[in-house]
């Protein structure tokens, strides 16, 4: 068979499928191509919803990417929208279809089959999920349905089930539509796959914009009268009245088809595939959210539900299904950033804790720097967690929190993990600098030029969560700042007073410098070691990110001490 001829058919559109046929037709003029989508929509900005939602982004037709017209016009390839395929028969390559619009079924032969199913929404199976105004958000028409909703009934309370980015684009966006929010998650913080202490940043700002959180408390059901939800139940006892509740705890691997077929899946239901995204029969291609990606430094198949690998991915199915060759598929990262009012967090790579889970040897240091020049107007601080091997200094990954310049150093550190970088590397990276954009020496700079101090000796550190019981604490901040909040037993020496002071410390002691963030804590590190104290390390992160951690519920026994105008 020649390639120029084939026949190649694409399960879904969006962002895997619809890259997968345009890049297919770029690769082969004369290619048959046909995409069966289930919906009514070929290509859209399935990211953009919840703004739309919120009215942020006021054009319905600025989330259509593409359309069958323009596909027919353009690529010459057939769309073939309320068209879903039901079944693949590998042994005759053809597959069975059902076209909504007639309520016929034929079959179509295929010699390539890209399958983009994409994911589908995790619909818990509680009382009441089925009612008029609860909701799931993947598609344009629950859009359509969640904005017919919002415009023509009051809303006043609305009840968000999850706390991932979804859950916090539509938390943000039904606040600015000035309808008052809970959000209830499962697990005992947002965002899960940041570390604790870091999602606890974000945990703040939303309880700061009047979001009422119920963490750690699971859903277990919803009160209905007369098919309209009016309350959720969650596990606490806790009933939360609800005008609107939107469902997003998640989504599984669309991966029936896959399966039906006897191709192999994983058990995270995810359909297993080669760097060239076939999957276990050679004649057929899996893209997007149904399938697992190699993640670049877990070094394992892993779902990453996420628009950037799936569109990636579906360019290199369609041009490997059009010639019998492509570049392989590159590890993906996870890479994910979500704006929450008025703070953006983003992660990269591995967690400290997600590390832990692969048994990756890892450890992390966390910053707290300025996203441009301090001295020049509009500077705002950002928090960056940096995780790395502490041998190699292989940079593992990353997290980032705060007001702005959150994008650019994540895309950062991103890039060099891709680039297999050492935390070395990034402390010798070089960044564009004018007062505006950024510092000569950039956030990312001074995150891993603490890293090279520990790789290098000159610095130990402890984290945010550490068991500080029986150490000697040793708090270097200012007495005001100290007055107003400090680690029970801590000793205060301020930082320009440490080397008159020595004498009030026991060098031979486990010490633990400590200050708001980690600046000042590392000098006083420097300090001590250099006079002797064997066993100093810096609590990375300071009393800031100690305060997060304890809140997160990571330390056991919260060691602390406030003034009285905290209480």
């Amino acid at each position: 068979m020649s390639s120029k001829s084939r026949t190649i058919v694409v399960v879904g559109g969006v962002a895997g499928g619809a890259s997968a046929a345009a890049r297919a037709r770029r690769c082969n003029e004369q290619a048959e191509i046909i995409v069966f989508e289930r919906s009514g929509f070929i290509s859209f900005a399935n990211c953009g919803l919840p703004y739309y939602l919120g009215g942020e982004i006021a054009e319905r037709q600025k989330l259509l990417v593409s359309t069958p017209e323009h596909f027919r016009r353009r690529f010459r390839i057939d769309v073939r929208t309320h068209h879903e395929v039901l079944a693949i028969d590998r042994t005759a390559r053809r597959v069975r279809v059902l076209d909504h619009n007639s309520g016929n079924t034929f079959e179509q032969p295929y010699d390539r089959l890209i399958l983009a199913p994409g994911a589908e929404a995790v619909v818990p199976n509680v009382a009441g999920h089925d009612a008029e105004n609860v909701f799931v958000l993947r598609s344009m028409e629950d859009t359509d349905r969640i904005k017919a909703w919002l415009d023509h009934q009051t809303i006043r309370r609305a009840v968000i089930v999850g706390g991932g980015f979804i859950g916090l684009e539509m938390v943000e966006q039904l606040k600015r539509r000035a309808v008052d929010v809970a959000l209830v998650e499962l697990l005992p913080q947002v965002l899960a796959p940041l570390d604790a202490e870091m999602a606890h940043v974000v945990e703040t700002e939303l309880r700061q914009h009047d979001v009422r959180l119920h963490l750690n408390d699971g859903l277990v059901a919803i009160d209905a009268h007369n098919g309209r939800a009016t309350h959720v139940r969650t596990a606490s006892g806790a009933a939360i009245p609800a005008d609107l509740v939107l469902l997003g705890v998640g989504v599984r691997p669309n991966s029936r088809l896959a399966r039906e077929a006897g191709l192999e899946v994983a058990p995270s239901g995810g359909v297993r595939v080669n760097p060239y995204m076939q999957t276990s029969d050679p004649a057929i291609y899996a893209v997007g959210d149904a399938v697992e990606y190699q993640h670049a430094v877990a070094g394992r198949p892993v779902p990453v539900p996420l628009a950037g690998p799936a569109n990636r991915a579906g360019r290199i199915a369609g041009q490997h299904a059009a010639m019998d060759e492509a570049p392989p598929m590159t590890p993906v990262l996870g890479t994910a950033i979500v704006r929450v009012f008025d703070i953006t967090a983003a992660t990269t790579g591995l967690s400290l804790k997600f590390a832990r889970q692969c048994n990756q040897p890892a450890t992390a240091v966390t910053i707290e720097a300025k996203h441009h020049a301090g001295y020049f107007p509009g500077a705002k601080l950002l928090l960056i967690k940096l995780v790395y091997e502490p041998l190699t200094g292989r940079v593992l990954g990353a997290q980032a929190v705060g007001p702005e310049g959150v994008d650019k150093r994540i895309d950062i550190i991103a890039t060099a993990i891709q680039m297999r970088a050492t935390v070395r590397d990034l402390a010798g990276i070089d960044l564009a600098y004018a007062p505006p954009y950024g510092s000569a020496k950039d956030p990312v700079h001074m995150a891993a030029f603490v890293a090279s101090n520990q790789l290098d000796g000159l610095l130990n550190i402890v984290q945010p969560d550490a068991d500080l019981s029986g150490r000697q604490i040793v708090d270097v901040r200012t007495p005001q700042e100290f007055a107003a909040d400090h680690l029970d037993d801590a000793i205060h020496i301020p930082l320009d007073e440490l080397r008159d002071r020595l004498h009030q410390l026991e060098p031979q002691r486990d010490t633990v410098t400590v200050c708001r963030s980690g600046l000042r804590s590392y000098i006083a590190a420097r300090i001590l070691m250099q006079h002797g104290f064997a066993r100093v390390a810096d609590l990375t992160g300071g009393m800031l990110m100690r305060r997060h951690a304890e809140a997160a519920g990571l330390v056991a026994s919260p060691t602390s001490s406030a003034s009285s105008t905290e209480n």
